[in-house]
């Protein structure tokens, strides 16, 4: 795992364990406080209030005692037994604790029954959680999802000795697609196996004697958007912002072209499922009417698939609601002559084969609302570079244009709105998606977002 993505995870799995913790002790609490009603206990107990004060050392020193017995490492080969053993280290570190602050801050602590049940409440909440996430990581695992496919690139010698250091974790998340030996391919090689094999970044793990060389490789992974991780610590980019991260022990050079691994860009996604499953439930009324204006429209299915070039150009199937003929493929090339756009991208106004509530959903942008299920599968994003279809993709110009595909792409974008189908050259319309990927941050997205809103409203520059 990437040495950045890791520790991200890890802070995410201490929050989720510190939040499961104030759930157990609460859980603890109310069993005791309810227990002596229910006959259980003979004494009653002071309220919830009375015991706040605890949250204040479960919650930052939990995780912490945790991650000091090695609850946290290599989560995906402990046995249960070594699990329930690390959990009692940390309690007995984490009670001590809890009777230095009541001895010294004279804080009361009159239920010594709540400590003992908040226990077994944890181990059994913090167990399933760390068996829930065992159990995802290696179904995610059999299934390829966490299958990256990656670039190795240096000499032979290198390489070879680069993979015989791979973790077990390693072995099972990266699948190496290519090996580029430095010392018989070029970098018109490199570009052609980043097309071909649709790879997020390339390794480069040749020595100091190719540093010359290696400008020239890693500017090519520059110009696309993918990323390069050298382990040197001098490169200059004109575009790609230097960075330090870690793979497995060995410390390495990453030069993005795009937003990396973040807090923030996990912000991004989980924002995009949220809203996206909102808007399914509280708008699946208007869902189910689109989709019989479109039935009644004329023979053909209701949603529109189409295959997609996806980040790093990785296809994806993109749905949409019908707003053509069913054999609108086949006019395509009829129509060419009457393409509005240049580069390769078809756009033509007043389109024929678009039906007439076609036209309704296009003006209005709602042909583009099945795309929330692509944000849930996590295809696509609220906003991002539009997606493109693939024989469009396949027929880039320049290497900028491919650069557009170092993000995931969006249902709104800079261009969604700057006038879309006003604007004719595909150039400018490259320039605003390398715009938003240069400058992106939370804030630009929600401007976007709510620029989008009139657009959508008053169907300003669709066609």
């Amino acid at each position: 795992m990437l040495g950045r993505r890791q520790e991200l995870n890890l802070q995410f799995l201490q929050i989720t364990d510190a939040l499961l913790l104030v759930v157990a002790f609460w859980s603890a609490h109310t069993f005791r406080y309810m227990g002596y009603g229910w006959g259980i206990f003979d004494v009653p107990i002071a309220p919830f209030t009375e015991f706040q004060w605890l949250l204040f050392v479960l919650v930052p020193f939990g995780p912490i005692c945790m991650e000091a017995q090695g609850y946290y490492e290599h989560p995906t080969r402990k046995e249960f037994g070594k699990s329930l053993a690390q959990l009692g280290r940390a309690a007995l570190v984490l009670g001590i604790i809890i009777a230095f602050c009541a001895y010294f801050l004279k804080l009361n602590l009159e239920s010594r029954a709540v400590m003992p049940l908040f226990a077994v409440f944890a181990s059994l909440l913090l167990l399933l959680r760390e068996r829930g996430t065992i159990a995802r990581y290696r179904r995610r695992v059999k299934t390829g999802a966490l299958r990256e496919p990656v670039i190795l690139a240096g000499t032979a010698a290198d390489i070879r000795a680069f993979r015989e250091s791979f973790t077990a974790e390693q072995v099972m998340e990266l699948v190496v697609v290519d090996e580029l030996n430095l010392e018989e391919r070029t970098t018109d090689d490199l570009a052609e196996s980043l097309h071909k094999h649709a790879v997020g970044r390339v390794i480069f793990v040749g020595g100091h004697t190719q540093l010359a060389q290696l400008q020239e490789y890693i500017g090519i992974c520059e110009i696309e958007g993918v990323e390069a991780w050298l382990s040197a610590d001098f490169i200059r980019t004109s575009i790609a912002r230097p960075d330090f991260d870690a793979f497995g022990t060995k410390p390495m050079l990453v030069f993005r072209a795009a937003p990396s691994v973040s807090w923030a860009l996990m912000c991004k996604h989980l924002f995009d499922r949220f809203v996206a499953l909102l808007a399914l439930v509280l708008f699946s009324w208007l869902f189910v009417l689109l989709a019989l204006a479109v039935r009644m429209s004329g023979p053909g299915p209701v949603i529109f698939r189409q295959a997609r070039g996806g980040k790093n150009g990785r296809p994806f199937t993109m749905f949409k609601f019908r707003t053509m003929v069913t054999d609108a493929e086949m006019q395509r090339d009829e129509l060419q002559r009457m393409n509005q756009m240049s580069g390769p991208v078809f756009k033509v106004e007043k389109d024929p084969r678009v039906t007439r509530i076609g036209r309704f959903l296009r003006k209005t942008s709602l042909d583009e609302w099945p795309q929330l299920f692509n944000v849930l599968r996590g295809d696509m994003s609220l906003v991002g570079p539009r997606p493109l279809p693939l024989y469009e993709v396949e027929k880039f110009e320049t290497t900028a244009q491919r650069r557009r595909l170092s993000m995931k792409p969006g249902i709104t974008c800079l261009w969604q709105i700057s006038g879309r189908s006003n604007i004719t050259s595909f150039e400018q319309w490259v320039k605003l998606d390398l715009e938003y990927i240069d400058n992106w941050s939370l804030w630009l997205d929600a401007k976007i977002l709510l620029r989008t809103v009139p657009v959508v409203l008053f169907g300003f520059g669709a066609k």
